[in-house]
């Protein structure tokens, strides 16, 4: 069972977030030992809540099938203690089967990333990310950053229209931009920062594709 709309948002406004690597053995297949082992040793540490087959989590080396373990295994260790957040992104209609397959496993929240690459107007960004978040009742953050950024009145626009849009990780760094955004949403949605390097408190293991 997930956690409360309230619950998650406390836990991604104050505290320790945690977005541990996918472990993958030297055949370049997930390991789901060492996995549980690192997510388990993160919880011991405190955080408040855990993103999981992220950007540092290897989302766009994953195929579907390693997906549903990983958030599965994800949810099941964590076992209600704190958040779970995956990911999604690609095209509009892998995001919606990712994000099903994150929902289905008990995941409390989505990370939406901006579509890969390719460039695209502000107003056809919302539209992307209006169809995913459309297509589920689960909690979204939107990752404001690359070629998916959006200005303070589209993401006051992007949550207007969007009621399970809780978050807004920020990929950008402009200070500036991103004061204009909370003077213009408020504290209709939670803000986090993700222009530092973020960096896992453990050796990661890279994986090739």
């Amino acid at each position: 069972m997930t956690l409360s709309v309230e619950r998650i948002r406390a836990s991604l406004s104050d505290g320790l977030l945690s977005f541990p690597i996918t472990d993958f053995d030297e055949k370049g297949r997930f390991n789901p030992e060492t996995y549980k082992a690192r997510i388990e040793w993160f919880i011991e540490h405190g955080v408040s809540s855990v993103f999981v087959a992220g950007g540092t989590g290897e989302f766009f080396s994953l195929d579907l099938a390693e997906y549903h373990q990983i958030v599965k295994i994800a949810v099941e260790t964590v076992a209600g203690r704190v958040p779970v957040i995956a990911s999604a992104g690609r095209s509009v209609a892998e995001a919606k089967v990712f994000v099903r397959a994150a929902e289905q496993a008990g995941c409390d929240g989505i990370l939406l990333m901006p579509p890969f690459l390719t460039e695209c107007p502000e107003d056809g960004i919302i539209e992307y990310a209006s169809q995913i978040m459309r297509s589920s009742p689960i909690q979204f953050i939107y990752y404001n950053r690359g070629n998916g950024v959006l200005g303070a009145e589209n993401i006051k626009l992007l949550a207007d229209n969007n009621p399970n849009l809780i978050a807004l990780k920020d990929g950008v760094g402009n200070i500036a931009a991103l004061n204009d955004t909370i003077k213009t949403v408020g504290d209709r949605l939670v803000y986090i920062g993700g222009y530092q390097l973020q960096r896992s408190l453990q050796r990661p293991i890279f994986r090739l594709v």
